[in-house]
């Protein structure tokens, strides 16, 4: 068989992964990857600025490893446009790469509120390595620090924020804090942790401007209210990198459309991670999941694929996991699903919530708070992971968790989760070592 040239465009988590697998798959096709940073990992850097791992510990491939692998490398440049029918690509300094098979992962940005002021020095996001270094760098014990948004990503950091400044005041522009994670009475417990350790919450609040004054970054609220701090990290969501493909032919919608194999709509390009509109697990609906398991799994599948294999994906499973403040937070799949069947406990006292969806006999979403001390003693984070991904019937199971909705690990035990679990590894087996 004639050798192939991938040519990989971002060097992500779905990229290192789609990397690793073509080369551990026994190809030794030509592997060419452009991206405008080295491989790193942006889960990681949460850690970094809570000061418990150094920079290197961030990178997910060695640039040994890469020199080994006979990777072409092209860092420190971006795409700037994709000429499908010649399978050529062209950067921003005009040069050219060809490729056979193109891998598109070129993740997302983070975005900034369109108001005044949220340029301005001292207004951080915290999406690449270098926003983490910036706000590392200047955050300070005696700082008061304003986060404006109250979703995932800003819980990411909350943690190293509050152990890093003297003052954290957290502004959501919805009514509670993580509205697209949580539910009401979810919400409610951390809320009331957060206030516990001395954190400022701002809900209902729209930001109107930001403007400096003396020496202090002043911000403006929708109610004519104000605050003044030191620094400001806007966590207010995130969009695909995806303006480049223009005039591609690559069918768009949220994302670009991926089938079962991860390819797009022409065949030979591919896309992973953040850029991709795949299955959902549980809905079946096309959906961008924007989480780093959902780009690790599309970057091993895609991969397998443009080396020669026949893998499909059975979708990914939508989940947020979080801990902050000694409490964890969780929601797996379709957690959201108002005509679902629920089930919800609530332990105020111990900032215990539970809540699951079903349909029929099938656990297909599933809402979890609990203080961390609970959490990781019994392992019921990744045993109710692990109910909601398998889809399998729980059956006289689903009215002993009615009755002891904080009991996991029976169901999961009884119903032999880990045996259905296992033959649905995507390729045969566990992903190697990220350094081997």
């Amino acid at each position: 068989m004639a050798s192939k040239r991938h040519l990989i465009v971002g060097a992500g988590t779905a990229g290192a992964n789609a990397i690793r697998t073509i080369r551990q798959s026994g190809s030794q096709d030509e592997i060419a990857l452009l991206s405008a940073e080295h491989p790193y990992s942006r889960m990681v850097l949460p850690y970094y600025l809570e000061q418990g791992i150094s920079e290197t510990h961030a990178d997910t491939i060695s640039p040994n490893l890469l020199e080994k692998w006979g990777v072409e490398l092209h860092l420190g440049r971006r795409a700037q446009s994709v000429d499908t029918g010649s399978g050529k690509l062209k950067l921003d300094n005009e040069d050219e790469l060809s490729y056979d098979n193109l891998l598109i992962a070129t993740g997302s940005s983070a975005m900034k509120l369109d108001i005044p002021g949220a340029d301005s020095e001292g207004v951080y996001s915290f999406w690449t390595l270098a926003d983490a270094k910036g706000l590392s760098t200047h955050i300070s014990e005696k700082a008061h620090v304003v986060l404006i948004g109250a979703g995932f990503i800003a819980f990411t950091i909350l943690n190293g924020i509050m152990k890093r400044a003297g003052q954290v005041t957290i502004v959501e522009v919805e009514q509670r804090i993580l509205p697209r994670m949580v539910d009401d009475a979810g919400a409610g417990l951390v809320a009331a942790r957060l206030q516990q350790r001395g954190v400022t919450l701002k809900t209902g609040a729209g930001v109107q401007g930001i403007e400096d004054k003396g020496g202090k970054k002043r911000l403006s609220f929708s109610d004519g209210s104000s605050v003044e701090c030191d620094i400001v990290v806007m966590a207010t969501g995130i969009r695909p990198n995806l303006d480049w493909l223009e005039g591609s032919g690559i069918e768009i919608a949220s994302g670009i459309v991926v089938d079962g194999h991860m390819r797009s709509s022409i065949p030979n390009v591919y896309a992973a991670g953040d850029v991709a509109e795949g299955k959902n697990r549980i809905t079946g609906k096309r959906e961008v999941h924007a989480i780093e398991p959902t780009a690790m799994e599309h970057g091993r599948v895609a991969g397998a694929n443009m080396a020669g294999q026949d893998v499909a994906y059975p979708g990914s499973l939508m989940m947020n996991i979080v801990s902050v403040g000694g409490i964890d937070i969780a929601s797996f799949g379709a957690w959201e699903d108002s005509g679902a069947e629920s089930i919800e406990a609530l332990r105020e006292n111990r900032s215990a919530y539970r809540k699951y969806l079903f349909q029929g006999d099938s656990l297909t979403g599933a809402i979890y708070v609990s203080d961390s001390s609970e959490t990781w003693s019994g392992n019921d984070l990744g045993m109710l992971k692990g109910l909601v991904q398998s889809g399998q019937s729980l059956g006289k199971w689903k009215d002993y968790l009615s009755q002891n909705p904080f009991e996991i690990k029976r169901p999961y035990l009884a119903n032999r989760t880990v045996s259905t679990l296992l033959p649905a590894t995507l390729l045969g087996g566990p992903s190697q070592s990220p350094r081997a």
